[in-house]
């Protein structure tokens, strides 16, 4: 069987990419198409991979402005001749699930998201405060053709994944196609328990406008704690700007660093709202609660003590039963509730560990491994 893996691009190991990881191993013999690829970035399961790449990765300011290409992706997606292949697997936030394939071709998307850059996010990357002018005109005009690009496109797909059941609802709404949901694997092997921690919280996170870093900023800001963060992006040049001394910034980390931030913080902060996130299971995975945004992946993720209406906490909560804490609004006042309420309460490491077990990356790759069958062999 001939198999083509479709990834959006290949600059960094996030989230998406620890899927496509797995997709690597379960194929290593497949033939990766992407956008585009910045070598040195990526892990070596998926570096030593045959990589085509597309003409986007001939345009000039590639490694900083390839976003800015946004308009070309879709026509750069379809250039792909994937006339000889049996099976293509795509891994998609962007325009990866818009290849053309041939009619006998099995083509099984698996969804992060629809393209938040026009749908449910189109005002954080593109709104008032974001943009303005004659850029604000040519981005609505580009972004309208996209909208009716990604609908279209959507029914060269044979079968949707969703990476959690909050995607699977914007693939009904957007797409008005089902999915089956499986969550994206996080690699428990590599974390152990942590019973102790130091003074400080921590958050890891790209930093860019939806994230909503500013709002843990904010917040910290007015608590006076010690906040490490931990992460690069368009955002961290203004986040530094407004921060107080208790804010540390780090940088992104290696694997293995990171682990010791997780081991030692006393609670991970999750301010935004995403469509699954990976950083809050890690954490997890390492007996660390979660003071999460309550939207999004989150809600299926964190087991969390909510506040009620008014935004207040009961103090009558059995915390061994829960993760983490949600806040009801990304504002820091919200946030700072949270964070009050947080330390009248003692977690259960342990517990919070064995919630995280399910997202394990072996569960994930049977349960990719078992559709993917099931959809090639549909009489057996």
């Amino acid at each position: 069987m001939k198999v083509a893996l479709i990834h959006d691009w290949l600059t960094g190991m996030r989230g998406g990419e620890k899927c496509l990881e797995i997709f690597c191993e379960l194929f290593p013999q497949a033939d990766l198409f992407t956008l585009l690829y910045l070598k040195g970035t990526l892990s070596l399961v998926i570096e030593q991979m045959s990589i085509h790449t597309s003409f986007i990765q001939k345009l000039p300011f590639l490694k900083k402005r390839y976003r800015h290409y946004l308009p070309l992706f879709p026509t750069a997606i379809e250039q792909f001749d994937l006339r000889d292949y049996d099976l293509v697997l795509s891994t998609s936030h962007c325009v990866a699930k818009g290849v053309v394939v041939h009619p006998g071709t099995l083509h099984v998307c698996y969804c992060h998201t629809p393209m938040r850059y026009v749908w449910s996010m189109y005002h954080d990357y593109f709104g008032a405060d974001q943009i303005g002018g004659l850029q604000k005109l040519i981005i609505a005009f580009s972004t309208n053709y996209l909208r009716l690009w990604d609908v279209a496109s959507a029914n060269r797909v044979d079968h949707f994944i969703a990476n959690s059941h909050n995607v699977r609802q914007r693939i009904e709404k957007y797409y008005q196609r089902s999915a089956t949901v499986i969550y994206p694997p996080v690699d428990i092997s590599i974390t152990s328990l942590a019973e102790e921690s130091d003074d400080y919280y921590l958050v890891v996170s790209a930093l860019v406008p939806y994230k909503r870093i500013d709002v843990a900023v904010q917040a910290f800001n007015q608590l006076k704690k010690r906040l490490v963060i931990i992460g690069q992006g368009s955002e961290e040049k203004r986040l530094k700007k407004i921060a107080g001394p208790n804010i540390e910034f780090i940088g992104w980390v290696a694997s293995e660093n990171l682990s010791a931030y997780y081991s030692r913080c006393k609670a991970l902060i999750f301010p935004g709202e995403e469509d699954f996130g990976i950083v809050p299971v890690e954490a997890q995975a390492f007996g660390k609660p979660v003071i999460a945004l309550g939207r999004g992946g989150a809600l299926e993720t964190v087991k969390g003590i909510a506040p009620d209406h008014a935004g207040k906490y009961s103090s009558l909560e059995t915390q061994e039963k829960f993760t983490g804490i949600f806040f009801k609004k990304p504002e820091p006042a919200a946030l700072i509730r949270a964070i009050n309420f947080f330390e009248t309460l003692a977690f259960e490491p342990l517990h919070i560990r064995e919630h995280a077990l399910k997202f394990d990356k072996t569960i994930f790759r049977e349960k990719i491994k078992n559709f993917i069958h099931k959809k090639l062999h549909p009489d057996n």
